[in-house]
Order: structure tokens, then C-alpha cells, then sequence
């Protein structure tokens, strides 16, 4: 297919199976079928472990839960095996699967290397999965910006030091313990809007609550699914540098704390409609994202469906934690440094 054309890459994906992609490189009789899952050793690295590897065929993606530590849908495979771009692994699935390139691509579009236009809806020669509705927009003013400042927050509080936070970190994001006031008794965290503006503090209970207390505490009118815990910041890092998504305030700065420097919390395990609005306002089609929630029941679901609306307009890697349980603050600085050091 003559390069100039532009690749629509979720009708590539959308016509592909793992199935028939592992079955084109030969490996589809190494894996094992359980249900609706395939498993066996990991091909890209080379790996022998019959489990490291699996397949989700009504979801049609994998993941690499050994030296890989990733995952992804089919053209993400590809990439990985052959060590190409998206855009090749597109053009490789159109050639070794007999896709029609005119149901792929347009006639006068650049390639989708040298431009950031999202795809256009084609007609594809086979049915395409059912996919999730689409977030429903969030109505509402924006959060207005707080006219004060918490100020007289202690930063050497023992919950702070448990959490395994330096005082440059502490002073850099502003969080400390509220004696009193609108967050008293609880380690108070500033929220910023895009802008640098204190939107809201969270309050979070340090150490584990009383029953009926809950572990945060926002103001009353607050609606955090706008905004992205350290937006303002991040957003000013070069474009090229991948941007990490985590869940909570604490995974952010710890994974900040350890130099990485472009990353978010969504405050929770799910991203709304308002959030993926403002994490595609900062990226653009050559961006790379990585999605590192905590390795739970709502971890593993948030990721998938995250990862999946994310990478209609840039590349999306999952990160899989070995053990259950496991958040982005378990680790070390110099697995943070393995893990998104080639990407900083």
C-alpha cells in the first residue's frame, strides 16, 4: 500500500484477531484455551513459561505479565515483534491479512506519522465488535479557584514519612497535615486545575480511618472527575516524554518524587468523559501513554477501558503489576526507573 495513504487504525484493529495474528507468526499452537483466554511463553521476549503470556479473545489484547510488563490489542503485537511503529504494523496487518486498503484508508489524507487529523468512520468488509457506549459528556461549571491558601500545614507528620514522601516533595506539591480548619486532622493535598489554580484540598485521613470514616475527604460542590492531579505540571514537559497515568495522589508524588516527572492521578480507577478531553487537549497522535493502576479488581477493569479510548488518538501500553495489590508507590526508585526510564 503506497505510504502517502492514510491508516485507519481502529478499523485495522477492528478487523484483526489475536487468534489469527499469533496464527501468522506460527505460535498459535503454543498457547493453551481456557474459556475465552489463551495463554502460554511470551514471544516477545522469548520467554518459557507457559503462563506469562495471555490472550482475552472477546477483548481481543494481551498482556506480558513477566519481563515485558505490558500489553495492548493486536497492532501493538506487531509492533513489539517486528520492532516497528503502529503505522508499519497497520500497513503489515493490511498485507498479510488480504484487508482492503480502500475501507482502510483515504484516497487524499497524509499518513497518520505525519499528521494528527483522527481517523475517519469507514465502512469495514466484516462486522466490528460491540463496543461501550461512549462516556456521557459531564454538564457543570468548571471548579472555580479557591480564594486561600492552606498555609500552616505541618509536613513533618509520621503518616507523611510511613508514606515514604521527602520534604522537597512535600513542599514541592504543598501537602502537609491540617491541624484545624476545613481539613482538620487530616494530611491536606491541593488540587490544581490546568491552569496552576488551587481548585480544592482533599483531605485524607492519616492511617486507617474508623469504621464509618471515610479515607478522603473532598469540599462540598467539588467535582473531581474535571481535573487531573497534576496537570498543570505535567503538561509542561515535552511532548515527546511519555505521560504515565496512576490512581491516587500518592502514586503521583511518589513516582514524581523518583524523576518521573510527566505523570497524573485521576483520582480514582476510572477516567471520565471531562478527563480524557483534557489528556487528549495535552497529547497528540505521536504521544505515548502508560497506564499503571493499582493491580485490584477496579485496577484491572479501569485500565482496559481506559486504555481502549486512549488509544483511538495515541499509543497506549498497560502496565501489569506481578503480585495483586501491588500500586505505582510499591516500587522502588529504581524500578521506576526500569520500568518508564527509557521513556523520561
Amino acid at each position: 500500500m503506497p505510504k502517502s495513504k492514510f491508516v485507519d487504525f481502529k478499523a485495522v484493529k477492528a478487523a484483526i484477531t489475536m487468534e489469527q495474528v499469533l496464527e501468522h507468526y506460527g505460535l498459535l499452537d503454543q498457547f493453551k484455551r481456557s474459556g475465552d483466554s489463551l495463554s502460554g511463553p511470551c514471544p516477545i521476549h522469548k520467554g518459557s513459561n507457559p503462563t506469562q503470556f495471555r490472550v482475552s479473545t472477546s477483548k481481543n489484547v494481551w498482556n506480558c505479565f513477566s519481563e515485558c510488563k505490558h500489553g495492548g490489542n493486536t497492532l501493538d503485537f506487531i509492533a513489539r515483534m517486528d520492532n516497528v511503529s503502529i503505522h508499519a504494523a497497520a500497513n503489515q496487518a493490511i498485507e498479510w491479512f488480504g484487508l482492503d486498503p480502500a475501507t482502510m484508508s483515504g484516497n487524499s489524507e497524509p499518513e497518520a506519522a505525519e499528521s494528527c487529523d483522527p481517523p475517519q468512520k469507514r465502512e469495514t468488509s466484516r462486522p466490528t465488535p460491540a463496543a461501550k457506549p461512549a462516556p456521557v459528556p459531564e454538564n457543570g461549571t468548571p471548579n472555580k479557584p479557591l480564594g486561600f491558601r492552606l498555609d500552616k500545614l505541618e509536613r513533618e507528620h509520621p503518616y507523611l514519612s510511613e508514606r515514604g514522601l521527602t520534604l522537597e516533595t512535600l513542599v514541592d506539591f504543598g501537602v502537609g497535615y491540617c491541624a484545624k480548619g476545613m481539613m482538620a486532622e487530616r494530611i491536606a493535598i491541593p488540587i490544581h486545575n490546568p491552569e496552576g489554580n488551587v481548585v480544592a484540598y482533599a483531605g485524607r485521613y492519616p492511617g486507617e480511618p474508623p469504621e464509618g470514616t471515610p479515607k478522603y475527604k473532598l469540599p462540598q460542590g467539588f467535582r473531581k472527575s474535571f481535573e487531573l492531579f497534576n496537570l498543570d505540571r505535567a503538561s509542561q514537559e515535552p511532548r515527546e516524554i511519555t505521560l504515565v497515568i496512576v490512581e491516587g495522589f500518592f502514586g503521583c508524588m511518589k513516582l514524581h518524587q523518583f524523576g518521573c516527572r510527566k505523570v497524573v492521578a485521576l483520582m480514582g480507577s476510572t477516567l471520565s468523559a471531562a478527563q480524557e478531553e483534557l489528556i487528549k487537549k495535552h497529547t497528540d497522535c505521536h504521544s505515548q501513554i502508560i497506564v499503571m493502576l493499582d493491580e485490584d479488581e477496579a485496577g484491572r477493569a479501569g485500565r482496559e477501558d481506559i486504555a481502549t479510548r486512549l488509544s483511538k488518538f495515541c499509543f497506549v501500553k498497560i502496565h501489569v503489576f506481578e503480585l495483586d495489590g501491588q500500586q505505582p508507590e510499591d516500587l522502588s526508585a529504581e524500578e521506576v526507573k526500569q520500568l518508564v526510564g527509557g521513556v523520561l
